[in-house]
């Protein structure tokens, strides 16, 4: 059956590239509340798909961006699969450096001579999601799927999955399951394809840093008035020392340390970090001192700023003190490290930090644990059977330097373990311009998708 199946998918290439170009013609922007309409009109897309697929198909309420529910017909003593995805996608900007509009899906040459198909959210995560609609609907056209599935797609992924949670927790019975299944990840290399063991956690916190009670004259007041850009910059600068390490107290207390065989491991993949800097652009690497750059974004902890804004901005010059300055920060933690801890720890480690004549405002944009697939998970075997099948050669075991913040939730709500088989390439551009996803990527995973249904259905 699995034979028929693939041919049917293998016959469907344009039919399949014309869904995505739709599928990614809608501008759904989650961050932005003007693309709220947006965002229902996609699930309303996302669940056609699977009606047509002849699954019984629900649009459901969060509180936010609604979720989409499908479920083909459970039969006793099957292994129930969950499969899980989200149709939201990062704002498209900065606008002026994307070679085509980013809700124009164009099909052109990427710089490694391959075909792929260019917009926001090509492959986070309307392609890869469009891989496992694409493997449903073939497997539905020969007599139907071989397990019990749940399509569980969320409109809030992108904004930290914020009514998702409690969502699962109203709807468990419905979502229980025995395996979930998660295509947000990507490939280690061109040629090289992979399953995600591992996901780093977040916590993603602004800073507000308020002084005077209105904007100063920099001449008349500089010198005396407070001035918050000076102090948010002192501030951002205390939080990493010289070495790369992260200043705040506690913050590598819980740490899981790499071991000598993931080291090992690691090593023996086709990694440079001279090519690495190349496609950057950039002449050096930094970070942590001690490991290497690959296992910094694996298995490390780290500190960014991703966003400033004080005063004016625009063209020509205006002398002025700022009311006030902010920043976005993002912790990127590791096996066993507590969210909460140290989001308080770095709360502490600013205020304790701060002078006189400013005030210090948090807010709370998301936090999630980092998780790690069991290494003695029953589906890795059955994934990697899979992605052989779709992509003609078997899979290395990799670690993600992203957050997937509901994994933890399903673990802890539904009791159940996550296979992350991402279909992607590290050079996809996610949350960038010109974000990609290639088409013989997208073809191989269709073909994983339809042929992991029939490994997972060995139990």
């Amino acid at each position: 059956m699995l034979n028929d199946v693939l041919t049917t998918i293998d016959g469907r290439r344009d039919q399949t590239l014309a869904l995505l170009k739709d599928f990614l013609s809608i501008p759904s922007v989650s961050a932005n509340p003007a693309n709220a309409p947006d965002c229902r009109r996609c699930a309303h897309w996302v669940a056609d798909q699977l009606k047509f697929a002849m699954l019984d198909v629900s649009i459901m309420e969060t509180g936010g961006h609604p979720c989409v529910v499908a479920k083909n017909k459970h039969v006793p003593g099957r292994p129930t699969v969950l499969v899980y995805g989200h149709y939201d996608v990062q704002p498209p900007e900065p606008l002026d450096l994307w070679t085509t509009p980013a809700f124009e899906p164009t099909v052109r040459e990427t710089p490694a001579g391959t075909q792929a198909i260019y917009a926001r959210g090509a492959v986070d995560d309307k392609g890869q999601v469009l891989c496992h609609i694409e493997a449903i609907t073939a497997w539905q056209a020969h007599g139907g799927l071989p397990v019990n599935l749940t399509v569980l797609i969320e409109g809030e992924e992108e904004v930290g999955s914020a009514h998702l949670e409690q969502f699962v927790r109203q709807h468990r019975t419905a979502l229980k399951a025995d395996v979930c299944v998660i295509s947000d990840t990507n490939q280690f290399a061109r040629g090289y394809p992979a399953i995600t063991t591992g996901t780093r956690g977040l916590v993603y916190q602004e800073i507000i840093v308020k002084g005077p009670n209105r904007d100063l004259h920099s001449g008349l007041f500089g010198g005396a008035a407070p001035n918050p850009a000076n102090v948010l910059v002192a501030l951002l600068a205390s939080l990493r020392d010289e070495n790369g390490r992260v200043t705040v107290p506690g913050f590598y207390d819980d740490v899981v340390a790499i071991t000598p065989e993931e080291r090992t491991a690691w090593k023996l993949l086709p990694f440079s970090e001279p090519d690495y800097r190349k496609d950057l652009g950039v002449d050096a690497t930094i970070g942590e001192a001690g490991y290497t750059a690959q296992e910094q974004m694996w298995a490390r902890p780290t500190c960014d700023i991703n966003g400033i804004t004080y005063g004016y901005q625009g063209p020509g010059a205006k002398t002025v003190i700022g009311a006030q300055a902010s920043a976005k920060v993002s912790f990127r933690l590791v096996a066993n490290q507590d969210p909460i801890k140290i989001r308080e720890a770095f709360y502490h480690h600013i205020r304790s930090h701060s002078p006189a004549g400013v005030t210090i405002e948090f807010l709370d944009h998301g936090v999630a644990p980092a998780y790690l697939v069991p290494p003695n998970h029953p589906g890795l075997p059955a994934a990697s059977r899979a992605i052989e099948t779709g992509f003609g050669k078997a899979p290395t075991l990799i670690r993600s330097g992203g957050s997937i913040p509901i994994v933890s939730t399903f673990k802890k709500e539904l009791g159940i373990d996550c296979l992350f088989v991402g279909f992607g390439l590290p050079d996809d551009a996610v949350h960038s311009p010109n974000e990609k996803f290639d088409l013989d990527c997208l073809h191989a995973g269709c073909r994983t998708a339809a042929a992991l249904f029939a490994e997972l259905s060995r139990g």
